[in-house]
Parts: C-alpha cells; sequence; structure tokens
C-alpha cells in the first residue's frame, strides 16, 4: 500500500490523525516500509510525503484499511489534507 500526502489543508486535523491511526494498527499484520522518509519526485507532480506499508495480502490490508478504527481515524486525514492512496500487490517482474 502506497499513500502520498499531496497538500496539507488542515495540521491541526492531520496531527489529531497521526495520534489515532498508530492504534489502528494493532491486530493487523503491516510492516512500515517507509513512513515520510527522504524522497524525490522524479516525475509528475511534487508531493508532502510517502508512506509505504506491506501487508501479506490485499484482503489483509483492505481489512485494516476498511476496519472501524481506522475508517475512525482517516476522518481526520480527509479533512487534514489531500492523500493518495494506491493498494497494489507485490509481484515479480517477468520476462
Amino acid at each position: 500500500m502506497v499513500f502520498t500526502r499531496e497538500k496539507t489543508l488542515d495540521r491541526a486535523e492531520l496531527e489529531a490523525y497521526w495520534k489515532e491511526a498508530p492504534a489502528t494498527l494493532e491486530g493487523h499484520p503491516i510492516k512500515v516500509l517507509s513512513g515520510y522518509g527522504p524522497h524525490e519526485v522524479w516525475e509528475g507532480e511534487s508531493t508532502e510525503g510517502v508512506v509505504i506499508a506491506e501487508f501479506p495480502s490485499m484482503e489483509a490490508a483492505r481489512a485494516w484499511y476498511h476496519s472501524p478504527a481506522y475508517q475512525k481515524a482517516r476522518e481526520h486525514r480527509v479533512k487534514g489534507a489531500v492523500y493518495r492512496g494506491i493498494l497494489v500487490e507485490g509481484t515479480t517482474p517477468q520476462d
């Protein structure tokens, strides 16, 4: 799962989200590979930050995203910033 923060709208709402979001991960098999680390945009519009998270399956990612706890926290995120969220299945490139 990849989330990019495109534009901050309300810093207080984002801070409320950041406070609530970690608790939503409890009981879900998630591994955060990168959380707002340094990044470079090589193509397309710039972005303020990137989060990359690994789940064992797309179903596991959906279970977390659609959980009542995350949906409650998400309300702050959508008020706080414009994000793009992408769920992508991990595959190995083939010739």
